[in-house]
């Protein structure tokens, strides 16, 4: 099964670190964009079933797009990626409506273990049984 996935930092640096540990044949399509403002628009006019999503960002950052996300009741799952690691703002960002919330920078057995937990990935088990 692939997915649409929307990578949003303002470091090109990290979202092609995002890309690179997304697991093999993942993503179907991926967007990629460096602020919230552009982000808001690519979800306005794709679906999206995933959203890596930054925090801290020009223009328009990761808890107004997370805010804005629970506005809109937009049907896409979020994973904070962040090096913004306090407490009350992994607490903010799950109030909001994220998965979850991944230190950066991202380690893809984390992220892979993430993508398993909330069923994007089939336990290796199952994906087996599937093939076989």
């Amino acid at each position: 099964m692939s997915f649409n996935i929307l990578i949003c930092d303002d470091s090109a640096l990290a979202r092609k670190m995002a890309r690179r540990n997304l697991p093999d044949g993942f993503a179907e399509s991926i967007y990629e964009v460096s602020n919230g403002m552009d982000a808001l628009e690519v979800l306005a006019h794709h679906t999206i079933d995933l959203v890596l999503l930054d925090l801290t960002m020009p223009i328009l950052g990761g808890i107004d797009v997370l805010s804005e996300i629970k506005r809109r009741q937009l049907k896409t799952f979020v994973i904070v990626v962040s090096g913004d690691i306090q407490p009350m703002m992994r607490e903010k960002v799950m109030s909001l409506g994220a998965l979850s919330f991944i230190e950066k920078p991202i380690k893809k057995e984390l992220l892979t273990s993430v993508l398993r937990r909330f069923g994007f990935i089939l336990p290796e088990t199952q994906q087996s049984a599937l093939a076989g």
